[in-house]
């Protein structure tokens, strides 16, 4: 799950970690009143939508006074925000955040990932602040040091000095610097971060370190035990698939294929996209209907599926173990009549009740392919999906 700029700051704040002071808007009017609230030489307004590249597509603005903040509010709320991250699409800025502006010394980036192939936390840490980490390490890989922290043992004094050599800081620093990462490191752990991302870290012209930015995503599969993250979710920013995929407990992905996609079990909703592209053809989603799925639940999958305009075919793929085959088949059956599929369905059904299942589709009176193998049911969706089934 991922936060705004603005909720990422407060809890970065409630843990310690220097922040710019700064007050959320919905208005130009609000943005108004916060700039003079803040009682800064200049402020900035900052659009909040979930991606990156804000400021090179207009998002971010400086202001001078509060009557310029309030202008610059009013060009930036309502716009469709057009970044590298939100692609053609863009996102509608329904809010902004008006911040203090502070003097700049120099800008550096901090990231805090989970590394599953060491099995444990890294610190990465770089000069090259202000820029995309990817634009770094394409073009000056050397300028990145990463540090490994065993969660186990915990962020150590020697950790901290590594990332101090790493960003350039004089040793004066080293002991600021100390409490900013202990905070991070903390909220990281202590909330099931998946990512925190400062960029930039500034150094100001007194010394201070402070986040000037600020992102941090969340474990999804982690919310049931932080209620208090479940409240920073904002609807608005997600995919409209996607969250009524969230309402139903499926586990749904967009993409931009034409072969709509119907499994149960991740690890084979994985190999059913795989084996499309090996078929030559494209998946228009990830689905997972998960291993103790119902005749709602198939439901709405084919729903989820069919709002798609891309989608030419769909395959069902299900392997019956903790599942019947023949209660999909017949939650697919109910589906396909309720929902009129005007798209080729090709359906694969293994395991428990498969064969009750299969007779359940062929006895229905559908126009529904059947295969056997996993190949063959790839082989017949992408068929299906160039007009050849």
């Amino acid at each position: 799950m991922n936060v705004h700029e603005y909720q990422a700051k407060e809890l970065l704040r409630s843990y310690g970690v220097a922040v710019p002071p700064g007050r959320l808007a919905t208005t130009p009017a609000e943005a108004e009143a916060a700039a003079r609230g803040l009682d800064a030489k200049a402020v900035v307004v900052k659009a909040q939508v979930h991606a990156g590249g804000r400021g090179k597509a207009g998002g971010i603005k400086v202001a001078k006074s509060a009557a310029e903040a309030k202008r610059l509010a009013s060009e930036i709320l309502g716009m469709t925000l057009r970044t590298h991250q939100t692609g053609d699409a863009g996102k509608l800025v329904r809010k902004v955040w008006v911040e203090a502006g502070c003097e700049i010394e120099r800008e550096l980036y901090l990231g805090m990932v989970l590394d599953r192939a060491s099995e444990d936390l890294a610190i990465i840490a770089s000069t090259q602040g202000g820029m995309e980490i990817e634009e770094v390490a394409a073009r000056a890989p050397d300028q990145i040091a990463t540090v490994h922290v065993d969660p186990a043992v915990g962020l150590q004094p020697f950790h901290v000095r590594r990332v101090a050599v790493a960003l350039g800081l004089p040793a004066e620093a080293v002991a600021p610097l100390e409490v900013f990462l202990r905070g991070l490191y903390r909220l990281f752990v202590e909330k099931d971060a998946s990512l925190a991302e400062i960029n930039p870290l500034v150094v100001t012209k007194a010394g201070d370190l402070l986040a000037l930015d600020a992102k941090l995503n969340f474990d999804d599969n982690a919310l049931f035990r932080h209620a208090d993250l479940r409240e920073l979710r904002d609807p608005d920013e997600e995919d409209a698939r996607e969250r009524e995929a969230h309402e139903h407990e499926l586990a749904y992905v967009g993409l931009d294929g034409d072969i709509g996609c119907l499994v149960n079990g991740a690890g084979l909703a994985m190999a059913t996209l795989d084996m499309l592209r090996a078929a030559g053809g494209a998946p228009a989603n990830f689905l997972d209907v998960g291993g103790g799925t119902s005749q709602e639940r198939v439901a709405a999958a084919f729903k989820l599926i069919l709002e798609d305009s891309r989608v030419k075919a769909i395959l069902v793929n299900i392997f019956g173990g903790i599942v019947r085959c023949d209660l999909v088949a017949e939650g697919v059956v109910a589906a396909a009549r309720e929902l009129g599929v005007g798209v080729p369905l090709v359906v694969r059904l293994q395991g428990t009740n498969a064969a009750e299942g299969r007779a359940l589709l062929a006895g229905s009176g559908l126009d529904i392919t059947p295969a056997e193998t996993f190949r063959e049911a790839a082989e017949r969706a992408v068929a299906a999906a160039r007009g050849k089934g």
